[in-house]
């Protein structure tokens, strides 16, 4: 009987919200057994390829071309069922609330910043966090979004922060992304400062509101961005991005990006990176392939090059093969760089 009444509860409150809104419940899991050589955890293991989350979506009709919107996003370790990391907050993927009308989207919350979200448009493995894939390294040429949060956050995204997303105008869409000063929890940085005297101390405030620009552009086959962001540490980066897709199974893409972080390096303070990728679609396969460089970086080159293949089983599952050489700085005095060799095979599946 208790349980009856539980359950006729539970369906009255779920009918009220359905009338006033449309929510949405999705989500992801990946899983893969991969390795990846010359790195601290050489070893064959269960890993990831894409970020796996939980997700709330909804939105409300208000009336006169007027809704509310809202998002929330959990993340998780699909081989431990863990949260992603211990350190990063409940909802780390995005938390954020706003209106969408005539005037475009506002929100308020936690996301990714307007260059991060434009980016991943012009990267060969759509900005997945894996190692075969580039945006988390190369494409942003090592940068960070959000260097004054806690150890092991996430890099590219904003807390505290305002969103907007201008309508599209012939192909032409504006998007912008201010966050506040707030202290959040980071680890002190050295910078220009000693150990002693970090020039930002643990939980330190921004020294300037961040904030991060793009602009993108869409005709027909052909698309653009151009993008410039600074973060809580006065890092500044400048990015330019096409595609083109002479068939409609193919699409070609490249990417160039600049930091500057000499609000807090004495010296190497630019960092150049460019990828030059590519998708091609046969049937129900894809091959996904690129290639980049990223220069200082320790002075040395990385130099990247991946190729992956996707078999879709059905329009949200599909098995993966990505196969990665990276060559980074190496810091020992007998020898320049290294190889790092990456193999992956797994499933994805969306929800």
């Amino acid at each position: 009987m208790k349980k009856s009444l539980v359950a006729l509860a539970l369906t009255g409150a779920f009918g009220v919200a359905s009338a006033q809104s449309s929510v949405t419940v999705y989500g992801t899991l990946d899983a893969g057994i991969t390795r990846t050589t010359h790195v601290a955890n050489d070893a064959t293991q269960i890993a990831k390829r894409d970020n796996n989350k939980l997700g709330f979506r909804g939105v409300e009709d208000l009336g006169n071309g007027l809704k509310a919107l809202f998002q929330l996003e959990i993340r998780y370790e699909p081989d431990t069922g863990t949260f992603e990391s211990n350190v990063r907050p409940l909802f780390q993927g995005q938390s954020r609330v706003g209106l969408q009308g005539a005037f475009g989207t506002a929100r308020l919350g936690r996301g990714l910043t307007a260059f991060q979200e434009s980016v991943m448009a012009f990267e060969p493995w759509s900005g997945l966090p894996n190692v075969a894939g580039y945006q988390t390294n190369l494409q942003v040429a090592g940068y960070t979004s959000d260097p004054l949060s806690v150890a092991g956050n996430s890099a590219n995204r904003f807390s505290n922060g305002a969103f907007y997303n201008s309508p599209v105008w012939n192909g032409f869409q504006v998007n912008v992304t201010v966050a506040t000063k707030e202290a959040n929890g980071n680890p002190a940085i050295i910078g220009k400062g000693t150990a002693a005297a970090p020039q930002y101390a643990a939980n330190a405030k921004a020294s300037a509101n961040p904030y991060s620009i793009s602009a993108t552009y869409t005709n027909g086959p052909f698309a653009a961005m151009l993008a410039a962001e600074r973060n809580g540490v006065e890092s500044k980066l400048w990015s330019v991005a096409a595609s083109y897709k002479p068939l409609a199974a193919l699409k070609l893409m490249g990417s160039y990006q600049r930091q500057d972080q000499s609000h807090t390096l004495f010296t190497n303070t630019d960092t150049d990176a460019w990828v030059l990728g590519l998708n091609y679609t046969i049937g129900a396969g894809k091959i996904l392939a690129g290639y980049g460089q990223k220069k200082p970086d320790g002075v040395l080159k990385t130099k990247q090059a991946s190729v992956g293949y996707e078999y879709s089983l059905s329009p949200r599952t599909y098995l993966y093969v990505d196969v990665a050489q990276k060559k980074t700085p190496y810091l020992v005095t007998d020898r320049d760089d290294v190889d790092q060799n990456h193999y992956a095979l797994g499933i994805h599946h969306n929800f």
